[in-house]
């Protein structure tokens, strides 16, 4: 019911002129994630750059983009990624790509039997240095 007159409301503004005020994302360089090795339940926190390639067991990580509001509006946090998984013989096959909701963990596709994850948070910088500065 509340989706209904939410989007009831979103039509009855655009009839009469009237768009709602939404603020802009925020671009984020970084993308937080907690990952879930389900052999030995151990949860590891990673940050990834966007664009960067990780490796997170069998899977390989790659954020596209990540997006926060600012603080003074309601928090939504999501990221574009893209998931491969490695088989055995090295060959990659990709496992997911889309939108994940660091506020619904839960609609993520990645379907592993082995490795869980999720976006925890978007952010600005890292203590991990990027791709183009490590040596």
């Amino acid at each position: 019911m509340k989706r209904f007159l939410f989007g009831l409301g979103f039509l009855l503004a655009g009839a009469f002129g009237v768009a709602p005020a939404l603020a802009e994302s925020i671009a984020n360089p970084v993308a937080t994630f907690d990952g879930l090795d389900k052999i030995t339940g151990r949860i590891t926190t990673f940050d990834v750059y966007i664009d960067e390639t990780v490796q997170y067991g069998s899977l390989q990580i790659t954020p596209r983009a990540c997006y926060t509001r600012p603080p003074t509006e309601t928090q939504r946090t999501t990221v574009f990624i893209e998931v491969d998984q490695v088989s055995l013989q090295g060959t990659l096959k990709r496992v997911f790509t889309g939108w994940m909701f660091a506020d619904s963990p839960a609609l993520n596709a990645i379907d592993n039997a082995v490795y869980d994850i999720w976006l925890i948070d978007c952010k600005q910088s890292s203590d991990v240095p990027p791709p183009d500065q490590r040596g």
